[in-house]
């Protein structure tokens, strides 16, 4: 089943649309420094290929979904030292979401589901207040997993369960299968690993990558990551996505 972009469709396509029983997903990064071999988007490629998995997921269980253009711009102050990195307000953030949550709503979609792959606390303050307006606002169905989350995070390996995993192996793995051109390949295998992990880090009161103990943005073993890694990562992104919409939506069926 062919993936629909609601930016490519027409209002005539929207309108025929089984609205009810579509999502519109929308995947959510930042621009953000990822290593030296890694580029500044690496987190919208990941959103994208998991909102593209979890929309596939969807349809055997009679839901159809439809992909927002992603957003890249949210809180990242634990790379806003590095250059390229792009931080906006986390208020911003929730705020735009929130409203994107209302429209989807009044369009009779079934929910707003958010592929999130930027996990920096302050982004993920945001997307909990993003929900608490959306619902505020009657757009109660504002769906987003959180990978933080133990259980979700044993599935992603364990590398990401560690939580050395900013721009290492699970990251890396991700763009390799996805988006090949854009790894520095050769940077990469020569990187040293960084075992340091960052949500200890954030439990310790560090604020940046730097103080985390990652002075080049990195984090993980990056010479290790692989594209057959990443297809699996995909896979698990995806189930992971359409399990959290079938809770929402059709509860019993997200086994």
């Amino acid at each position: 089943m062919a993936i629909r972009e609601l930016a490519e469709l027409t209002w005539e396509d929207v309108r025929d649309l089984d609205r009810a029983r579509t999502v519109v997903v929308l995947p959510v990064g930042a621009i953000e420094a990822h290593g030296p071999h890694l580029p500044l988007g690496t987190d919208n490629v990941i959103a994208a290929a998991m909102a593209r998995s979890g929309v596939s997921r969807l349809s055997a269980h009679g839901f159809g979904g439809v992909l927002l253009p992603a957003l890249p711009y949210t809180a990242a102050p634990f790379g806003a030292a590095f250059a390229g990195t792009l931080s906006v307000s986390p208020a911003v953030c929730a705020a735009l979401i929130a409203d994107i949550a209302v429209e989807v709503t009044r369009h009779g979609f079934a929910a707003l589901v958010i592929a999130n792959a930027h996990l920096d606390p302050a982004h993920l303050k945001s997307l909990a207040e993003a929900q608490r307006l959306a619902a505020a606002r009657g757009a109660t169905r504002l769906i987003c997993p959180d990978l933080t989350r133990r259980e979700l995070a044993a599935r992603l390996g364990e590398e990401f369960k560690s939580g050395a995993c900013h721009a290492g192996r699970y990251e890396g793995s991700v763009v390799l299968a996805t988006r090949p051109v854009l790894v520095r390949s050769a940077i990469a295998r020569a990187l040293p690993p960084v075992p340091m992990s960052l949500s200890q880090a954030i439990r310790d009161g560090r604020t940046t990558f730097a103080e985390a103990g990652g002075p080049r943005a990195y984090f993980g073993a990056p010479a290790d990551a692989t594209a057959d890694e990443g297809a699996r990562t995909i896979d698990v992104l995806g189930d992971i996505l359409a399990e959290a919409v079938l809770a929402v939506l059709a509860p019993g069926r997200a086994s």
